[in-house]
């Protein structure tokens, strides 16, 4: 009796384990499912966890990585829009955004990531191509703030790869771009450096025309204001000896109408002129101007 519990028991997990396989799947998180209905896609599922589903071969479950895929398109030259052969590299990452689109465009392949990836290098060579064929060396040599228009190409190609990802319904989105690597050919560097070296040196004059341009401009306003500084002072020193010049006669006139007054204050001017320093003088009582001592007590000195 024990026996037959025993297998019965066995037996019911065997089936409980056999239906489990039959009727469930589990999905991980880093992944999602897509389910064919007698080979149609029917529903997608990116809910980890466990889910129901028809045994085979009514149902079948396929499954994707839904993380972001990277990878790097081939070196390959490209010509530029002034004729010089360019090396590109051009890195992408990209992930599944619609699965059930998805999964039709890319079931054939036993490894529908390596044959998206296929599908997209195509594509990105073609639109890259394109895109380096409208633009001048210098929009990717140029130095930053002089020309550089790396970050435009790198988005002029994202946008394209993107418009055409959708139109083609890959059921995928470009994440990011952008060029890894540049180089050019050994046949060409030469000449580029030749070419590189003649932009330097138009720039260069150009920088030094613009110098010399202002420098002379501002020589011309210092000089202008000098000139309007020396004419106003020119002008300020004639008013100033009109004003000394009409004061003097005014003097003079004085002076004419009584001369003992004005040798009077000429000979005190002297005399002022020769004491304005700590001096000790020796001087002749009788000799102008210290004759102004004359009659001058001693006591009043003390």
């Amino acid at each position: 009796m024990k026996r037959n519990f025993l297998a019965i028991a066995v037996g019911a997990l065997l089936i409980f384990i056999v239906c489990l396989l039959l009727f469930v799947f589990q999905v991980r998180k880093s992944e999602v499912v897509v389910v064919t209905t007698f080979g149609k896609p029917t529903r997608d599922v990116s809910e980890p966890g466990p889910h129901l589903r028809w045994p085979w071969p009514i149902e079948n479950v396929h499954r994707f990585d839904q993380r972001v895929q990277n990878f790097e398109d081939r070196f390959a030259e490209g010509l530029t829009a002034d004729s010089f052969n360019l090396l590109t590299s051009i890195y992408v990452g990209w992930q599944i955004t619609d699965p059930k689109a998805f999964y039709p465009t890319f079931a054939g392949s036993s490894e529908p990531i390596a044959e998206a990836e296929k599908a997209l290098d195509r594509m990105l060579g073609n639109v890259k191509q394109g895109v380096i064929g409208k633009h001048p060396l210098g929009d990717f040599l140029a130095p930053v703030g002089e020309g550089n228009k790396f970050a435009d190409i790198e988005k002029e190609i994202l946008g394209i790869i993107q418009a055409q990802v959708q139109a083609n319904n890959y059921g995928l989105k470009i994440q990011f771009l952008g060029i890894k690597k540049l180089g050019l050919p050994e046949t060409v560097t030469q000449q580029v450096f030749d070419r590189m070296q003649s932009e330097r040196k138009v720039l260069a004059d150009k920088s030094q025309a613009e110098g010399e341009a202002d420098a002379q401009k501002i020589r011309s306003e210092a000089d202008t204001k000098a000139a309007q500084l020396l004419a106003n002072a020119d002008g300020e020193a004639t008013q100033i000896r009109g004003k000394g010049e009409a004061e003097a006669a005014k003097s003079l006139n004085v002076f004419q109408q009584n001369p003992e007054l004005a040798y009077f204050i000429f000979r005190l001017a002297a005399l002022e002129g020769s004491l304005k320093d700590r001096s000790t003088l020796i001087f002749d009582q009788r000799t102008p101007p210290f004759d102004l001592f004359q009659g001058i007590s001693t006591n009043a000195f003390k």
